[in-house]
Formats: structure tokens, sequence, C-alpha cells
């Protein structure tokens, strides 16, 4: 099978790259023309880790066009894998999944009869794929979904940073079907793709798609939970957030993944998945409590470290920020944390310094004042009063602790993760939250 995929954003161009490095012919399509020539050009067009690694591997496999209707014509299987963003009342747009089905249609008129399948990656709305995105896809290609025309959802679970690795090695195969052939389909090429073995679901379209946001909601209320455990031991002398969950953890109906106190989620997909979830319950009358709860407490936690931070600065000097990216090993800040906490300093009039390892250029762009940049991790706690650290690097435990002296007083160190090492209480007086010290009770009044 040859294999197209409409999108070559973050998750479309690991994904072609992925496909093609398992053998199978990929024309990747994009709007944007910069991110074909890079294809083209055998160059990763987005950040990923391994992303330019498989690129290298697959160049001849692997090409991209601007042409949509080009790419859907010599291939098989097309995955759609564009922008769902949130339409303001929480639900997502499909404007863009509906764009696909006018270029997808355009293509399949351009080939005989044989079979083709149509796969969503996009997340979208319980409804929509049996809705009017076949009926769009249905209009434009004129044919009927059924004997020439497959039509699938089948969402990735992924994490920004480490896509290529979780689609080789998925916990889990999604798949809405139409019928059992394009399911059948879609199956066997995951058969070749994944490096592991994972548990396929089988299921029709509005089941894999509330599937979809389910998982994302559920994650999410596990990350609170853990954070509302965090700031309760922030609270309590003697009580570590890291010892409770690693014994909560432990118990087979909890888990420990996603199970780590600290501070809120971000990124492109927790936060608007976890709101579509509680618009999609209000649409239906459904109560969607914990789904409320949870990005409640969510919101919660950059106030939390704000009033950590606003009890031990002494009110001069500038404040260090370690960390703008939502998580490591990406550059996007989208419902980051620690941008979040720089608006309310600078709301503040406090002088704020930061480092990214990947994420300064775009923070400069997306933060409405202007504060200062620090070219690297040493030097921006060499630079500071107080030092925050809000995204866990693991660049960041390799400070040399000469950044941490200071010649008169000590520099204070707040740090989200517990990610600066405990040898550096020597020198500096760390605090570690989720963890109750004397003075912890002040945190987060």
């Amino acid at each position: 099978m040859k294999i197209s995929v409409v999108g070559l954003g973050k998750l479309g161009a690991p994904l072609a790259a992925v496909f093609a490095s398992k053998g199978f012919t990929v024309v990747g399509t994009d709007l944007n023309p910069a991110y074909v020539d890079a294809i083209n050009s055998g160059k990763a067009p987005v950040d990923e880790p391994r992303l330019q690694e498989l690129i290298d591997a697959s160049r001849a496999r692997l090409s991209a066009t601007t042409d949509a209707a080009e790419a859907v014509a010599a291939t098989d299987v097309s995955f759609v894998i564009v922008p769902t963003p949130s339409d303001g009342s929480g639900r997502f747009s499909n404007a863009a999944v509906l764009r696909a089905m006018e270029l997808i249609g355009a293509g399949l008129r351009r080939k005989e009869s044989s079979y083709h399948v149509v796969v969503i990656t996009s997340t979208v709305m319980p409804g929509s794929t049996g809705g009017e995105i076949r009926l769009a896809l249905e209009r434009h290609s004129g044919r009927t979904v059924g004997p020439t025309l497959g039509l699938c959802y089948n969402p990735e679970f992924i994490a920004l940073g480490s896509v290529v690795r979780d689609m080789l090695q998925p916990d889990m195969i999604l798949i809405g079907e139409s019928d059992s052939r394009a399911g059948d389909v879609l199956e066997r090429l995951y058969t070749t793709s994944c490096d592991n073995t994972p548990a396929v679901r089988r299921m029709n379209f509005v089941n894999a798609e509330l599937a979809k946001i389910a998982v994302n909601t559920f994650v999410t209320t596990k990350i609170s939970y853990a954070n509302m455990l965090a700031d309760v031991c922030d609270r309590l002398p003697g009580a570590d957030v890291d010892v409770v969950t690693q014994a909560i953890g432990s118990d087979s109906r909890i888990g420990p993944k996603y199970l780590k106190g600290a501070i809120g989620y971000g990124g492109p997909c927790f936060p608007r998945d976890n709101v579509a979830f509680g618009a999609l319950a209000r649409t239906l009358g459904a109560r969607a409590d914990l789904a409320t709860a949870t990005d409640a407490v969510n919101r919660f936690q950059v106030e939390r470290v704000l009033a950590a931070v606003e009890t031990r600065f002494s009110g001069s000097g500038a404040i260090g920020i370690l960390g703008l990216s939502y998580k490591p090993d990406t550059s996007v800040v989208e419902e980051s944390q620690g941008l979040a906490l720089i608006e309310r300093l600078l709301e503040r009039g406090l002088r704020v310094i930061a480092y990214d390892p990947k994420a300064l250029l775009v923070a400069q762009q997306v933060v409405r004042k202007t504060f200062e940049v620090a070219a690297s991790a040493p030097e921006c706690v060499r630079s500071a009063s107080l030092v925050v650290v809000m995204t866990p690097w693991p660049q960041f435990r390799e400070i040399p602790e000469d950044a941490y002296h200071r010649t008169a007083g000590r520099l204070t160190v707040i740090d989200c993760w517990r990610t600066i090492p405990k040898g550096i209480a020597k020198i500096a007086d760390v605090v570690y939250l989720g963890q109750g010290a004397a003075d912890s009770v002040s945190v987060g009044a």
C-alpha cells in the first residue's frame, strides 16, 4: 500500500516518516510550501526527537507536494492530520478537516475506482466522522463510503518530544471504522509499522471519538489529583508528595503513570481535550463535574507557584525562570505554566530573566511584555535573586554549583519538579514544592 499524509506539522511529519521508515511509499502534502520543501530536501520540517533520523533513512520512499489531490490520487490510504482548534465554545472546529475532504475528494475523482481508505487522525468531537466529515467526503469524491471507499477515525496517543517513540511503540491502536474492510486495512498497516504489539481496539466512529477525549480527560484528572496532593504536602511539614504518589501508584487500580505532583499540565492537547469533554457533556445535558474540577485545579497551579515566589522574594533583583516550554524536548509553549508565571510576574512590575533550551524565541513572541533572556541555564541562575524551575529539562540537573553560590546571603531556588540535586542545598536555599518544610504552611495560601 502507498500512503498519503495530509498535514506535515508536528504530528503529520513524524507519522509520514514512521511509515516511510517501515518500507511504505509515503507522499506528504501540506499547504505550507516550507514544510513540503523541507521533506523533499531531506530535512525535518519540525523539531522533534528522532524525526531527522527517520527522514535520513527513508529518503527514497518519502516525498511531499502542495497538491493534496495529486498525493491522494497516487496512494491507497490517506491520513488526515490537520489542526482542529477550539472554536470558542470548547468544541473542536472541523474547518481544516472539511477542507481536507474537499482536496481528498478531488484526488479520488482523478483515480480509478480502486479501493481507498481515508483516515481521520485529527481529534474531532463525537459525531463528526460519521456526520459532516463523511458527508463532505462523499460529496467531494462522488463516491459513497462502502465498496470503493473506506473511512476510519484513528487518533494518535502521543506527546510532543516523544512523538516518534510513541508512534512506534503505542499502548493502543484505536480504530473507529465504517466497516470491517476499512478497519482491516488500517490494522494491517499498524501491524507492519509498530515495533511492539499494541492492543487494537476497533469500534464505530462515535465510540472511538469519545474514547480519544475520554483518555486525555482521565489522564488530566490524574495529573490534577497528584498536583492537589502536592499542594497539601506543601502545607504539611514532613510531607513528601513523591513518597505519597509512589505508594498509591503501586496499587494496580491506580498505577504510577502521570502521577507526578508538580505543576499544571499544558500543551496543545490536554487542556483543550479536557474542556471539550465538558462541552460535550453540557451539550448532551450530562454532568462532567470531574472534568470541570480538573480544569480548575490545573488553573490554580500557577497561582500556587506565584504565592511561593511572593513569600520568598526579597523584592530586589531579577526572578530567574528555568523552563518555558510546556514540557521537556519541545519548543512548544502553548498553555505553558512557565509563560503563565512570567506574565503574572511582569504584571506586578517585577524583573524576569529566563532560559529554555528550545523555547526562548517563540516565548518572546508570545509574551505580551518584555523579559530578559539568558544565554544559558547557569547564566540565568547567576543573574537571579530567586530562581524557579518550571520545566524539568534534564540539563538543569547539570548546572554547576558555582552558579548558585552567592558571596552575600543565599540564593533561593523554588523547584517545582524536584529536579535540582539535593547537594545544592549546601550553598542555596532550595524549596522543593510538594515537600513540606517549616515555612511550607504559607505556600499557596
